[in-house]
């Protein structure tokens, strides 16, 4: 019986290989490199039971070839937002004094001459592979950094310190950087952002080119990770503001002050301030105004990080934050008013007591 099932399981299983095999040419081997005696048959456990059809495409080129191109080099590039802003002019100083990374233009590798207010960009002095490393400092304090080893980002880190205006707590800055993939291709001249990944394309383009499209990367994902930072934030202020919220749904005396409740919506405003004033989350930076080359990339990579959905949400938790300090503010209030009437009719009855103790005597 087994020697009748075996040579109908070997038939079926030679049909399904059957696309597999037509579509891979065997080369042409050497002299040297031919066997004196052929190789073992496959064994019916090594034929592929299911033939998946796209997969197989994607590995086959159009004359049905199996593509050898081997996988493009790839390095990391990684963006961290440390503070509210950096002295960019104070930190272009103290860059040239330290004499490791060189100061170039925005957008290309020619050394830089004149400051920005906005940004800086600086390349690595001393190299340690064909790679460059290149640094892009931003005003809203973030940082980008290219092909940085993580022990050198932590340098720079540390560096930026002197520099900052209202940091950032440390766990913040550590658990919300975005961490990106890049890479080259020749014979594309489109830069694509995918899974992830940078795709460079440097077909026809100049170096100064591929520096304004990494430029523009890196401006986008700056403010990726702002915005990162930002959300981290508001969650902490939301937690903050929830047992007020659990007090007013139980019916219980809240147990923050008007005082505290002022410093609340102090915070939420500042927050609401850097969101939409002090950054370029909602709009395109004047910068690709005249730029149309660079406007293109950077809205899609403005999507790609999905900033307009982040910040429309961001928006609304602020607007419900607003209305829910808003009102324990005027309950607080109309408790404070109540507490003040009590007082003066208090004093008004002991006023009249007195009255009607000197009118008996």
């Amino acid at each position: 019986m087994l020697s009748k099932i075996l040579p109908m399981v070997a038939s079926k299983s030679l049909k399904a290989a059957a696309p597999v095999l037509s579509a891979v040419r065997l080369l042409p081997t050497k002299p040297h490199e031919v066997s004196s005696s052929p190789k073992p048959a496959a064994s019916l456990s090594e034929l592929p039971r299911r033939i998946n059809a796209k997969k197989l495409k994607n590995l086959t080129n159009n004359n049905g070839e199996l593509e050898t191109k081997p996988k493009a080099k790839s390095w990391n590039v990684v963006s961290y937002s440390t503070a509210e802003e950096y002295d960019i002019v104070n930190l272009s100083k103290a860059l040239k004094a330290q004499n490791v990374y060189i100061l170039c233009e925005l957008t290309s590798n020619e050394p830089m001459k004149t400051v920005s207010t906005q940004a800086l960009h600086a390349i690595a002095k001393y190299q340690v592979s064909q790679e460059p490393r290149h640094l892009y400092y931003f005003e809203d304090g973030t940082v980008v950094m290219w092909n940085l080893p993580e022990i050198e980002q932590h340098a720079v880190i540390d560096f930026l310190k002197p520099y900052e205006e209202k940091r950032y707590d440390t766990k913040i800055v550590q658990s919300e950087l975005d961490f990106m993939k890049y890479t080259y291709d020749p014979e594309a001249k489109k830069t694509k952002i995918n899974d992830g990944c940078m795709t460079l394309g440097s077909l026809d383009k100049s170096p100064e080119m591929i520096c304004s499209e990494m430029y523009t990367l890196s401006n986008a994902m700056a403010m990726s990770v702002k915005l990162g930072n930002l959300e981290c934030i508001l969650s902490k202020f939301i937690e903050d503001i929830e047992p007020m919220m659990d007090d007013l749904k139980t019916g219980q005396p809240i147990k923050m002050s008007r005082g505290g409740v002022l410093k609340k919506s102090g915070e939420l405003y500042a927050l609401r301030h850097t969101m939409n004033l002090s950054t370029d989350l909602l709009d395109i930076p004047d910068f690709y105004w005249d730029r149309e080359n660079l406007e293109g990339l950077y809205q899609d990579a403005y999507n790609y990080f999905s900033i307009a959905r982040r910040t429309r949400v961001m928006n609304e938790k602020l607007n419900h934050c607003s209305s829910l300090l808003e009102l324990v503010s005027t309950h607080l209030s109309d408790r404070h008013h109540v507490r003040l009437e009590w007082m003066i009719i208090v004093l008004i009855m002991v006023e009249v007591g007195f009255e009607i103790l000197h009118f008996i005597h």
